[in-house]
């Protein structure tokens, strides 16, 4: 079989930030990489899933909702990816990116869509948890540019 996209990115030398994974016609998928591939432990379930709840809720309630695809966890723990229309710039892309972890690191209240009627998985959250990832990876993005989508290649 054929070697998939994302396989092909050399994780060995993956920072933590943001990347263009790939643009598939009009859909671009940003890889949102807050942890050191097989370098630092993963990201806890609990905290991955509050954030995934707050990032959606807050990027498809923007001025950019139309151009929302996905938000969500990668298999692996160590990221996210956020796909949208390419109708979001770069730019855009990654002020939103940043605008969402902020409110997520700042949340306070009841998590979006946790309750049994709403979630598959509602016993498993953790809003502290959620803020502590989202405050960490808006240090790391605070500076970031369209210039630095491209994934390291040394």
């Amino acid at each position: 079989m054929k070697k998939i996209a994302s396989f092909t990115i050399d994780h060995t030398i993956l920072p933590k930030g943001m990347y263009t994974s790939r643009i598939d016609g009009d859909c671009v998928t940003y890889d949102i990489r807050t942890r050191l591939p097989n370098k630092e432990p993963v990201m806890e379930t609990g905290a991955i899933h509050t954030i995934e709840h707050l990032f959606a809720t807050f990027v498809r309630n923007s001025k950019y909702s139309d151009s929302v695809i996905y938000f969500g966890p990668m298999g692996c723990r160590t990221g996210f990816y956020f796909i949208v229309r390419d109708s979001v710039t770069p730019r855009q892309a990654i002020d939103l990116t940043k605008d969402a972890l902020a409110f997520c690191a700042a949340f306070e209240g009841d998590i979006p869509g946790a309750s049994e009627k709403e979630c598959g998985n509602c016993r498993d959250h953790d809003l502290p948890g959620a803020k502590k990832e989202a405050a960490a990876m808006c240090a790391v993005l605070q500076s970031w540019t369209p210039e630095q989508l491209a994934y390291p290649t040394k």
